[in-house]
């Protein structure tokens, strides 16, 4: 039985950001683009495909996984193995270790998942505080930096700093997950119709978010010159022109 996991040269218990990062290596140098049109390379290209088509789809891999379990308890036809034996001890040993193994796999693809979702969490998650904070600060117009002594805009300053690390890092860890970038060389064989993730260009989704930024800006700053609510209760609090400090706020948000 072909082994997928050793085509990629990863473990069975890699993450699929492990299997992902495996196969982009191997993918790129196996490229027969870069090899020439090589016959051989392109035998092993496809097979990277292949393994990669299973094991980066939880369910896939998971029924990939029963089957290299059943393939290991049937003794792979040695008969001198525990896996193979009649006896009634080791049988009910091998129904013990085949149920654990078997619920382990289940225990990894539903773990897989939350990681999977709590990753894509992480990236939203701010982006979206980023974009909405957007529209709050330069639509209601806080001058709180302005009316802070020294130690507050020290605060406010920090606090912006840190703000701006956590974004970045957010974003760059959402790039690597989940964009490529634009080249000649495709790390797959697979048509856009066949392949299960989407692939988004490194550039254009760059460009998108600062477009999105920008808009929120746009939008927040047209409700701030129609509403001035907040200017009129709290003159103290809130501005009725835009200052320069609102850039502070969103990464703070």
């Amino acid at each position: 039985m072909v082994n997928y996991y050793d085509i990629l040269k990863v473990s069975p218990k890699a993450s699929k950001a492990e299997i992902k990062s495996a196969y982009r290596r191997l993918a790129r140098k196996l490229h027969p683009d870069r090899n020439n049109g090589s016959e051989d390379t392109a035998l092993k290209f496809a097979a990277i495909a292949e393994a990669y088509e299973i094991l980066s789809n939880s369910k896939e891999r998971a029924s990939f996984d029963r089957r290299l379990l059943e393939v290991q308890f049937n003794g792979n036809g040695n008969a001198d193995s525990v896996f193979a034996s009649s006896n009634r001890h080791a049988q009910r040993w091998r129904q013990m270790v085949y149920k654990k193994r078997y619920n382990d796999i289940i225990d990894r693809m539903i773990e897989e998942e939350r990681r999977e979702a709590m990753a894509f969490q992480k990236v939203i998650y701010p982006l979206v505080a980023l974009f909405v904070s957007a529209v709050i600060s330069t639509a209601f117009r806080p001058k709180i930096f302005e009316n802070s002594g020294v130690i507050g805009m020290i605060v406010i300053v920090s606090l912006f700093a840190v703000g701006v690390i956590h974004l970045v890092s957010r974003i760059r860890e959402g790039f690597e997950r989940y964009t490529e970038f634009d080249d000649n060389i495709h790390d797959s064989i697979l048509d856009g119709n066949e392949r299960k993730e989407p692939r988004y260009s490194r550039y254009a989704v760059a460009a998108g978010l600062l477009v999105s930024f920008l808009a929120c800006l746009g939008v927040g700053f047209l409700i701030g010159t129609q509403i001035h609510f907040a200017a009129n209760t709290l003159p103290s609090m809130f501005a009725a022109d835009l200052k320069p400090e609102f850039i502070f706020y969103p990464p703070i948000i």
